[in-house]
C-alpha cells in the first residue's frame, strides 16, 4: 500500500495496521522445519492417538532394529514432577526438566524383552533447548540402542534389546500416542506422565536404524520420505485446524486428534531449503 493511500483510511484503521499487525506477527507460531503445517499441542490434555484395539502394536515380535524420530518445538516447560510425553507405545520418548532450570532432557526408552518372561525399560537421555526446532530420534541397530538430538548422540551401553511384543502390564494405555495419554498418570509417588506443550512435525517409524552416528552433520536436511522400511509417517500437512492426520506410508495408520489436538502452521516454505537453514542454526 502506498503511503499516500493511508490518508484515506479511517484513523482506527491506521491504528490497526500500526499496532495489531506487528503484534500478530510476533505471536505467529514458528515455520515448520519441513515446510507445510505441524501438530500443535497445548500441554493440558490434547494428544493424537492410534487405537490399539484396531491397530495393535506397530512393530512385530523380535524387532531389534528400528528408528522412532520427529521434529519437536517445546514451548511451555513441563512441571517439575511431570514427564511430558512426545510419543509412546513400544518405544517412549518424553521431555523432562530435570534440574528445573529450563534445560530440558529428551528421555528415550523401550519396553524390551530380556528373557522370555522378563520385561524391563532400557532408556537414555540428552539435554536440548526449548523454543526451537530439534530433531530427535531413538534407534537401535542389532539391538544397540542410541538416543539422538540434532547431532548429539548417546549410545546405551546395555545388553542387546528386543522390543516386547506385549505391553499390557505397563500401567498406561497401549494405544500409540503422540503428545500424552489424555490424562495425567502417576508412575511413581508424586511423579506423572503428562502432556507435551508445543509443536511436533514429521513423525516417522522405521524398521531400520536410519542414522550413521559415526559421521558428523547427520541431522536431516530434507523432508522425511517413504521407503520399504517405513512403517508410519505423519507430515501433519493437513489444512490448519484439522484433527485427523494421515499416515503417508501407505499402511493407513491414520491418527485422530483428541481434546483439541490440531494442525497449525504458518506460510508454507520450501522444505529442503528450510531444513538446511534449521540445520545450519543448530550447528552454530
Amino acid at each position: 500500500m502506498k503511503i499516500k493511500n493511508l490518508r484515506k483510511l479511517p484513523i482506527l484503521g491506521c491504528l490497526f495496521l500500526i499496532v495489531f499487525i506487528p503484534m500478530r506477527a510476533e505471536a505467529m507460531p514458528p515455520p515448520s522445519p519441513a515446510g507445510g503445517n505441524y501438530l500443535a499441542l497445548d500441554g493440558v490434555d490434547d494428544h493424537a492417538v492410534l487405537d490399539f484395539e484396531t491397530f495393535g502394536l506397530l512393530l512385530p515380535k523380535g524387532t531389534d532394529e528400528f528408528t522412532f524420530e520427529a521434529w519437536i518445538y517445546p514451548t511451555t516447560l513441563p512441571a517439575k514432577n511431570v514427564n511430558a510425553i512426545i510419543l509412546s507405545q513400544q518405544v517412549r520418548m518424553h521431555v523432562w526438566d530435570h534440574d528445573h532450570d529450563g534445560n530440558l532432557r529428551l528421555m528415550s526408552g523401550a519396553h524390551v524383552v530380556l528373557e522370555p518372561v522378563h520385561i524391563l525399560i532400557a532408556f537414555g537421555w540428552i539435554k536440548f533447548s526449548s523454543d526451537q526446532w530439534n530433531h530427535i530420534a531413538f534407534q537401535a541397530r542389532e539391538g544397540q540402542p542410541i538416543v539422538i538430538v540434532n547431532d548429539s548422540v548417546r549410545l546405551l551401553e546395555r545388553q542387546r534389546i528386543i522390543l516386547a511384543p506385549d505391553i499390557s502390564h505397563v500401567g498406561h494405555p497401549q494405544d500409540f500416542m503422540i503428545g500424552g495419554f489424555g490424562e495425567k498418570i502417576e508412575f511413581h509417588v508424586g511423579h506423572f506422565w503428562g502432556h507435551f506443550s508445543g509443536y511436533i512435525d514429521e513423525v516417522r517409524i522405521s524398521t531400520v536404524a536410519r542414522y550413521n552416528t559415526a559421521k558428523r552433520g547427520f541431522t536431516p536436511r530434507k523432508r522425511f520420505e517413504n521407503d520399504g522400511q517405513t512403517v508410519a509417517l505423519w507430515h501433519f500437512d493437513e489444512p490448519m485446524g484439522k484433527r485427523e492426520f494421515s499416515d503417508t506410508s501407505g499402511n493407513a495408520y491414520h491418527l485422530m486428534g483428541k481434546n483439541g489436538a490440531r494442525t497449525d502452521g504458518t506460510f508454507a516454505v520450501e522444505a529442503e531449503g528450510k531444513l538446511a537453514t534449521v540445520w545450519g542454526r543448530l550447528k552454530r
